[in-house]
């Protein structure tokens, strides 16, 4: 995805709007991207100042960490960059600050990369059905329900103590 910008360079406009879609090209292990991520958000030009503020959506599909069920959702997080056009800012300084500049180049922003970049690093580190999720039982295998137990003894005997119990039967 590029925008074109040089109207508001040129001075002919104060702010572009954004609203497209684009495509991700990385996702965390374990979570599919589903089609439909969009940013949407404006370019502004204060006193030379270029800033890029937006918001982000990215539909995406998984499982859930605990208790393996279908997990989808959609991410939303905020996308704000400063653009910085050519030969006004060094390439240690993009490279350095990524994360708060976006070059560009002949008067096109192409913020693709860094988009795919920041899809990823807001991903939390787990997905999770619900807050509550308290997985699945250890000895059974089904997922426990928010309050009680799935029906299994609480308490299991370590099989190499099995020979104690006959020595203590309380």
């Amino acid at each position: 995805m590029t925008v074109d910008i040089t109207p508001l360079l040129r001075g002919e406009v104060s702010v572009i709007t954004v609203d497209c879609g684009f495509v991700p090209d990385r996702a965390p292990e374990g979570v599919r991207l589903l089609p439909g991520a969009r940013i949407s958000g404006r370019i502004s030009d204060s006193g030379g100042y270029i800033r890029l503020t937006s918001e982000v959506t990215v539909p995406y599909a998984g499982s859930c960490a605990r208790c393996l069920d279908r997990v989808e959702g959609t991410l939303g997080f905020r996308f704000d960059r400063t653009l910085a056009p050519e030969n006004t800012v060094t390439a240690e300084l993009l490279e350095e600050e990524a994360d708060e500049y976006l070059p560009l180049k002949d008067g096109f922003l192409d913020p693709d990369a860094a988009l795919g970049e920041s899809v990823f690093l807001e991903f939390p580190m787990v997905l999770l059905c619900s807050p509550d999720c308290r997985g699945l039982c250890p000895r059974c295998g089904k997922k426990l329900p928010s309050e009680g137990g799935c029906g299994c003894s609480p308490r299991e005997i370590d099989p190499r103590m099995e020979k104690l119990k006959e020595l203590f039967p309380d």
